[in-house]
C-alpha cells in the first residue's frame, strides 16, 4: 500500500514513510492510494477474534513492511489489560432495542484518543527502523483537550522521540489541563497558547511548513512529525473500532451480516468520523454517517449547504474538544469525494487560508449529503441530554451528550429506524463540573474534589487514573503568544 498527498497525488510514499513524516511537505495529508476490501469472509473471521487481533488484522491491510506477528505484538501492548480497564477494550452499551453507545474511553487517559495514541508510538518507532532513520523525531501536537495527554502518555520516554504539546490556555477542562501539566517523562513538554484551538493548530501547521525550522532542526539531529489526526498513523487505528463494533453486534445476534448500521460521531477535527467513512469505503455496511457538532456548527452548515465558512463567532462550550472551526481532516474527505483531484483540493485549501471559506457543488455536494447528516447541539440541549440519560441510569460526558441528542434529532427528522451506534469519546469524570451541573448538583470548587463528589452523588466509580490526580504537582506552566510558538519549539529541542 502506497500513500499520496491530498495536494500532490504524484507523490508516492510507503506507509512507514507517511507515518514517520505525519504531514506532507506541501501541507497536504497522506491518504491511501486505494482502500482494501473488507468482505463477508473478513467480517466472519474478525468476529472470532479479540479486539487486539482485530486491530492487527485490519491495520495489516494498510501497512506493508510491518510483519503480521509484529502488528499482533503492537496491538497486545496497546490494548492489553495494563492499559485498558475493560476486557472488550471498546465495549458497546445497549441503550434500547436498536441503539448502542460505543465507549471509547477505557484507556489510560479516559478519552477516545487512547485508541489511536497507544498504537501510534509503536507504529512510529517501527517506521523509524524500517526507513533507517537515525534522527530524533519530535512529535508536535496541538490539542483541544484529550489528544495532548493521550499523546504524551503514549510517547513518554519512548526512545528516539520527543513530544511537545500546545493547548489553548482557556480552552480545556481543569481535569484535562491537570492531566497534561502533571505528565511524567523526560522527553515531554507542554505549553499553553493564548488563543483557541484553531490558533494552536494553525501555529503547528505553520511550523511544519517552515523550511528554515526544518533546516535548523536537521542540524540538531531532529525532525518534526505529528500525533494529531493529520498523521495517517492516528486515523488507521481508529478505523478498527467501527469494524469491531459491527462484529460485536453480529456476535450478539443483534444484526445480520450485511445489515446496515448508522453511526453518530461527535466531531470537531473530523478525524473520528473520517475513520468511520473509511471503514465504509472498505465495505463495512455503514448506513448514514451522522456528524454531531456542538455550538461551533461549521460542519453542520457544510454538510447541509456545501459551504465551509469559518468566519463566524467562536464559542467556548462544555464540550471543548469540539470547539474547532477548522476541521483539518475534512481535506481527506474532499480529496476522496472529488475522485482524487489534488488541484481542486489545493484550490479549496488556498481559499480557506485566504478568505476563510470555500464551497463545493454538483456531484460532490450530492454525494456528501447522501453519505452524511449534519446536526448540532447547543449548551442547554447538551446539559439536558446528560440529565435525561442519567435518569435512565447512564452517565455520559458532554461530547457524548451531543452525539446522543443529534442522533435523536436525526431520527425524528428522517424517521430512519436503522440500528444505530453513537460514540462516547470521554469519561464523564473528565468533565465533572458540567456533568454535575447537568444532573442538578452544585460542583465543588476544587476540580479534583469534584471527582469524589460525583462518585458519591451518582454511585459510579471514577477511573483510577483520574482519581489519582489528587495531590499531583504540576511540572509545566509555560504560556506563549501564538506568534511565539516557533521559539518554544526551538528552545524545547536545544
Amino acid at each position: 500500500m502506497q500513500y499520496l498527498s491530498t495536494r500532490d497525488k504524484t507523490l508516492r510514499l510507503s506507509a512507514a514513510e507517511a507515518i514517520k513524516m505525519g504531514l506532507s511537505r506541501d501541507g497536504g495529508l497522506f491518504t491511501p492510494v486505494h482502500f482494501p476490501t473488507l468482505g463477508s469472509l473478513d467480517l466472519n473471521t474478525l468476529c472470532g477474534l479479540s479486539y487486539q487481533r482485530r486491530a492487527a488484522y485490519i491495520m495489516g491491510k494498510y501497512v506493508e513492511h510491518f510483519r503480521p506477528e509484529e502488528l499482533n505484538i503492537f496491538a497486545a501492548r496497546a490494548y492489553g489489560p495494563e492499559k485498558f480497564d475493560h476486557p472488550d477494550v471498546a465495549p458497546l452499551h445497549r441503550m434500547d432495542g436498536n441503539t448502542w453507545c460505543l465507549e471509547l474511553w477505557h484507556g489510560p487517559t479516559c478519552a477516545f484518543k487512547d485508541m489511536a495514541l497507544q498504537m501510534l508510538p509503536q507504529l512510529i518507532s517501527a517506521s523509524l527502523r524500517i526507513t533507517g532513520e537515525e534522527k530524533t523525531v519530535c512529535i508536535l501536537v496541538a490539542t483541544s483537550g484529550d489528544t495532548g495527554k493521550a499523546a504524551m502518555e503514549g510517547f513518554a520516554d519512548v526512545d528516539q522521540t520527543k513530544i511537545l504539546v500546545f493547548y489553548p490556555e482557556k480552552g480545556v477542562s481543569e481535569i484535562q489541563k491537570l492531566q497534561m501539566v502533571t505528565q511524567e517523562g523526560g522527553n515531554v513538554g507542554v505549553c499553553a497558547v493564548k488563543g483557541n484551538f484553531d490558533d494552536a493548530q494553525n501555529g503547528v501547521k505553520r511550523i511544519f511548513s517552515d523550511p528554515a525550522i526544518r533546516e535548523e532542526l536537521a542540524g540538531r539531529g531532529c525532525f518534526l512529525s505529528s500525533a494529531n489526526s493529520i498523521n495517517w498513523g492516528r486515523i488507521l487505528p481508529q478505523i478498527v473500532y467501527y469494524i469491531s463494533a459491527y462484529c460485536d453486534l453480529l456476535n450478539a445476534k443483534e444484526i445480520k451480516l450485511g445489515q446496515k448500521v448508522n453511526y453518530c460521531v461527535p466531531t470537531g477535527n473530523f478525524g473520528n468520523i473520517l475513520a468511520c467513512y473509511y471503514a465504509k469505503r472498505m465495505g463495512l455496511p455503514v448506513g448514514k454517517l451522522i456528524c454531531a457538532s456542538n455550538r461551533n456548527d461549521v460542519l453542520t452548515d457544510f454538510i447541509r449547504t456545501g459551504v465551509y465558512d469559518r468566519n463566524r463567532p467562536f464559542h467556548t462550550t462544555m464540550s471543548p474538544s469540539m470547539d474547532i472551526l477548522i476541521s483539518s481532516n475534512l481535506e481527506r474527505l474532499i480529496f476522496d469525494l472529488s475522485g482524487g483531484d489534488d488541484e481542486l483540493v489545493r484550490s479549496y485549501m488556498d481559499q480557506l487560508a485566504r478568505t476563510g471559506r470555500y464551497e463545493i457543488g454538483g456531484e460532490m455536494k450530492e454525494r456528501l449529503q447522501e453519505l452524511f447528516y449534519g446536526g448540532f447541539c447547543g449548551e442547554e440541549e447538551t446539559a439536558a441530554s446528560i440529565g435525561m440519560l442519567y435518569q435512565y441510569g447512564y452517565l455520559i460526558d458532554p461530547h457524548t451528550a451531543v452525539a446522543a441528542k443529534v442522533l435523536t434529532d436525526y431520527r425524528h427528522e428522517t424517521g430512519d429506524k436503522t440500528p444505530a451506534i453513537f460514540v462516547s469519546t470521554a469519561s464523564p469524570y473528565k468533565f465533572c463540573d458540567s456533568v454535575l451541573s447537568a444532573i442538578g448538583e452544585t460542583p465543588a470548587e476544587d476540580s479534583v474534589e469534584r471527582i469524589a463528589q460525583m462518585e458519591a452523588v451518582t454511585g459510579t466509580a471514577a477511573p483510577a487514573r483520574l482519581a489519582a490526580l489528587k495531590g499531583k504537582t504540576p511540572r509545566f506552566g509555560q504560556v506563549t503568544e501564538r506568534e511565539n510558538m516557533e521559539r518554544v519549539v526551538l528552545e524545547f529541542l536545544k
